[in-house]
């Protein structure tokens, strides 16, 4: 299987249990963490536009990294990418974050976690300045505490946000045959595909 996006590994901490997992991550930084996490497994540097790893796979999994394509060009070659490295009839699964028809204006959610005596809350936010374009901002303030002493860190980025009908038929186009169903986790609702390469 292939983790197209795989940031610090944690899906391939769960993935490598059935999985020979590879994973190809833009971000030195993040790969390193995934390295450390999962030191059995393959990690390469790359970005999900273009990367070629000259090898074809059962499986490509394209996880929250598929929301930084902010534009239809680096959407559709996201997934042209996902098409080149697997076999036929091999499975793409991805799931949209947000969709226009599931994006909540101004929304925000509060995570809290533990782990090794540090106390982190996530709260992270949602806004789109310009609901005519396919683009949303995403704000995340996260609440650090080690050993009782706060540390406060941000992170900024423009997304990209499409109809679902764009995101079929930009799988439909790019070569897969589409299936696609929902589930609900807390009071959020998300479809999930699960595209095969046809040929």
């Amino acid at each position: 299987m292939l983790d197209i996006g795989c940031g610090g590994g944690k899906n391939v901490l769960n993935l490598k249990r059935q999985f020979d997992v590879t994973g190809v991550d833009l971000s030195a930084a993040m790969l390193a963490q995934a390295m450390e996490l999962n030191p059995e497994c393959t990690f390469v540097q790359g970005d999900m536009r273009t990367c070629r790893l000259g090898r074809a796979f059962d499986a490509v999994l394209m996880d929250d990294a598929i929301s930084h394509m902010k534009c239809r060009t680096d959407f559709v070659a996201a997934f042209r990418t996902a098409h080149a490295h697997l076999n036929p009839g091999g499975i793409l699964v991805v799931t949209p974050d947000v969709t226009t028809e599931t994006f909540q204006q101004n929304k925000t959610s509060t995570t809290p976690a533990t782990r090794d005596g540090v106390d982190v809350v996530f709260i992270e936010n949602v806004y789109d300045p310009d609901p005519t374009d396919e683009q949303y901002e995403t704000t995340i303030l996260y609440l650090i505490r080690e050993h009782g002493r706060l540390r406060i860190e941000t992170d900024h980025w423009t997304m990209g946000v499409f109809s679902l009908d764009t995101w079929r038929r930009v799988l439909r186009d790019t070569g897969f045959e589409v299936h696609e169903g929902r589930y609900n986790a807390g009071d959020d609702e998300y479809t999930t595909f699960a595209c095969v390469k046809t040929g």
